[in-house]
């Protein structure tokens, strides 16, 4: 049987500091991660990466550029677990980067509740360690993959 991944994309949102965004899950408040979601029916991938932005963390599209896009990166649902016909995610990373100077106020009051808290930090401090662990292999792989575009703090 061939595996079928969920189209899915996630960002990597950097400041002009080099700091980059991450939240802590609601629902698994000992795991980090980047803003992802799920591609829907008819959608681009960029579209779908600024939804899941503005969904997520609140920032509204005209606060940042899209400066890359890689992809894809799959991962599987932990423990062969098949979930709505799909056996994991195929991602497609963009990097988007906030114009302004400073660090935008993320204001999760006005998202749809997906992180109890984000913080921003070095690229280099990004906890992959406590990344959801399905998700540890393509993060060490997606960094990798944009660190020569990602601006070093």
């Amino acid at each position: 049987m061939t595996k079928r991944y969920r189209p899915n994309v996630a960002a990597i949102i950097q400041n002009r500091s080099g700091l980059v965004l991450i939240g802590r899950r609601s629902d698994f408040a000992s795991s980090w991660q980047f803003p992802q979601g799920g591609v829907d029916a008819g959608e681009s991938a960029e579209a779908a990466v600024r939804r899941e932005i503005f969904e997520e963390v609140a920032l509204s599209p005209d606060l940042y550029d899209i400066a890359e896009q890689r992809g894809p990166y799959c991962y599987d649902y932990p423990g062969g677990v098949v979930h709505r016909g799909f056996h994991g995610q195929e991602q497609t990373y963009f990097l988007c980067r906030i114009r302004a100077e400073g660090i935008p106020l993320i204001k999760l009051e006005h998202s749809c509740g997906e992180f109890s808290e984000v913080r921003w930090v070095a690229v280099r401090d990004v906890p992959v360690d406590l990344a959801p662990p399905m998700k540890q292999g393509v993060y060490r792989r997606v960094l990798r993959d944009f660190s020569c575009c990602l601006k070093s703090k």
